[in-house]
């Protein structure tokens, strides 16, 4: 059988799902690609990848999508890993610098700026890693994903995107889902989701294989994320998608 081309975002978040796909029966089935979120999300719009644990922000810019599987990078209310972090209040914030690896965290603090916090500072799109460093001051940066957790040492203000939108909405989020742009046979669909599965049960052994000073990753696994995408998770998806069609 040809592999399925799956691509994988390289961060922490992602190793329970990691688990199960390096191993039998789906190991064989398909070939794994890593990179950051944004750059999965256009593998699978330019046709490199079948499927790619994406960006839900970029699923309206498919012709067709299907979601696969029963699991998601998502949280319940605060996500550690997705925050505006600045030196001084929100209110005080002049510049904001977007995080070029984000594609939903971007949507997502366009919507809480405009719609809830009532904030409207210059946004500059950062196109590499050194916006880290203009975090001083008045500006503040959007950062997602391990940078995120490491920033949290530094930064003075924290404001986590998940729970101001659990804040708002009263829903969780969902910041990736496993998407393809074509239907998947049954039978792979179902292995890849008994994968999925898979690391949740051995987020120990997880936890004990990738030692990570910065961040207590059981917390970090068992509190702040939940990667079922259950039905409560998918409505939170669709209040997303229709909250940011007109940004």
């Amino acid at each position: 059988m040809e592999k399925i081309r799956t691509g994988i975002v390289n961060y922490l978040n992602t190793r329970p799902l990691i688990y199960g796909l390096e191993r039998q029966p789906v190991a064989r089935q398909i070939e794994l690609t890593g990179d950051y979120p944004a750059r999965i999300a256009e593998m699978l719009i330019n046709g490199d990848i079948d499927l790619g644990l994406i960006p839900v922000a970029v699923i309206p810019q498919l012709p067709e999508y299907h979601i696969v599987g029963d699991y998601c990078i998502g949280t319940e209310g605060e996500i550690a890993s997705v925050a505006l972090f600045s030196e001084v209040p929100m209110a005080e914030v002049e510049k904001v610098y977007l995080d070029y690896q984000s594609r939903t965290s971007v949507a997502l603090l366009r919507f809480l700026m405009r719609e809830y916090w009532g904030i409207s500072p210059e946004i500059i799109l950062a196109s590499g890693e050194d916006y880290r460093q203009e975090i001083r001051g008045h500006t503040a940066g959007l950062v997602i994903g391990d940078r995120a957790l490491e920033q949290r040492k530094i930064s003075t203000f924290i404001y986590d995107l998940g729970s101001e939108w659990r804040k708002i909405t009263g829903l969780p989020f969902v910041f990736a889902a496993w998407v393809s742009t074509k239907p998947l046979p049954e039978n792979f669909v179902h292995d890849f989701n008994q994968g999925n599965a898979l690391g949740l049960e051995k987020i120990d052994e997880i936890v004990a294989a990738n030692p990570y000073p910065l961040y207590d990753l059981k917390k970090y696994y068992t509190l702040h994320l939940s990667y079922r995408l259950d039905e409560a998770k998918k409505k939170g998806m669709q209040r997303f998608l229709e909250e940011i069609k007109d940004l």
